[in-house]
């Protein structure tokens, strides 16, 4: 009978380690589920068979709740998942729909600004004696400058701080960057000059950007402060520093607006490289930017004027660009300029100019 009683106490428990096997399997059981193998595990026991349903049902909810918990955890963050519509030209630019989060330590929070390209340029009238209306400050002597140099410019900004679900006199977004641009000059087929460089700008930015949220039209509003200098000296030396308030329009995600207006800093007459500078990059500029949704080429076009109509004075910028065989990164890329200002040192003189050679994707 004790062997009997001990074989039956062996069966129970083995039918029961079974049981308890198939339970921790299962990612969820149901409540019929729990019944019937509780049944089957206290056949005739009603105390035995609430008891075993009670455990098992609270199993089953403690896997199902952390179950739950590990699928949430696998979510990535909104920021993270691919972005399943098409995000226009402002948004990418300005990450407006803040798809884009980047931690503090990412390289990747250094995106483009300006349009960066290469080209091969070519002018109608050489500045071989840039001066200013400082007095003892003109090139003492004429230079020799080349019609045909290489022109690059280097432009990108990095995020350094935002905030988001604004909702304050229309702003829904906020976030602040800090930009950089650099344009030289190359005299690369200047044998005759020691200094191959003519000339190169700084423009270091700090930008406000304020997004409206609205899907098109009026997109975003930037405050900004840029410095722009030379970095040369004595004769040559230019430099100034301006506020800015820019406002983004955009439709059908293909045509976007930047209208800027500035006001100069004012600095010391002494010691102002090029006081009548605002006569001649004027107070404001206007850029209209197309492409189409298939992004086969793309057309931007910049102009700024002095808005004096008396001494007008105004410069106009033209880019084309089409993608080439280097891939989705460089195109093909012409810009074609004219009037004052193609650069700082010839802020107050004017000239045409072209330029073929390749652009960097902006994203």
């Amino acid at each position: 009978m004790e062997s009997s009683a001990g074989t039956e106490r062996f069966f129970s428990l083995l039918v029961c380690s079974a049981f308890l096997c198939m339970e921790l399997s299962q990612p969820a059981v149901a409540n019929d589920d729990i019944s019937s193998l509780c049944a089957l595990k206290y056949p005739g026991n009603d105390v035995g068979r609430l008891k075993c349903y009670d455990q098992m049902a609270a199993s089953a909810a403690q896997k199902k709740s952390v179950s739950n918990k590990a699928a949430e955890a696998s979510i990535p963050p909104l920021a993270a998942q691919s972005i399943s519509y098409e995000r226009s030209y402002l948004t990418k630019a300005w990450n407006l729909d803040d798809q884009i989060n980047w931690d503090a330590s990412e390289l990747n929070r250094i995106r483009p600004y300006r349009q960066s390209y290469l080209l091969m340029n070519r002018t109608s009238d050489p500045n071989i004696q840039p001066y200013s209306l400082v007095i003892g400050r003109n090139t003492p002597v004429p230079e020799y400058i080349d019609a045909s140099e290489i022109k690059f410019q280097l432009s990108f900004k990095a995020d350094i701080g935002s905030q988001q679900n604004l909702d304050f006199l229309g702003i829904k977004t906020f976030r602040m960057w800090l930009a950089y641009t650099q344009q030289s000059y190359w005299q690369a087929f200047n044998i005759k000059n020691p200094f191959p460089f003519r000339e190169t700008d700084y423009e270091p930015e700090l930008i406000a950007t304020l997004g409206t949220g609205y899907a098109s039209g009026l997109k975003l509003v930037n405050l900004g402060l840029v410095h722009q200098s030379n970095g040369q000296t004595i004769a040559n030396e230019r430099s100034w520093s301006r506020i800015y308030l820019l406002g983004g329009w955009e439709w059908n995600d293909t045509t976007s607006v930047l209208l800027r207006g500035w006001q100069r800093i004012p600095e010391n007459f002494s010691t102002d490289n090029n006081p009548d500078i605002i006569n001649y990059l004027g107070r404001g500029d206007l850029v209209i930017r197309w492409e189409p949704k298939d992004e086969s080429q793309s057309v931007a076009l910049l102009l700024r004027n002095n808005l004096n109509r008396v001494d007008n004075h105004g410069y106009f910028q033209i880019d084309w660009a089409t993608p080439v065989k280097l891939g989705h990164v460089a195109r093909m890329h012409i810009q074609m300029t004219s009037g004052y200002g193609e650069s700082l040192i010839d802020y107050n003189h004017r000239q045409n100019t072209i330029g073929i050679g390749v652009s960097f994707r902006e994203w």
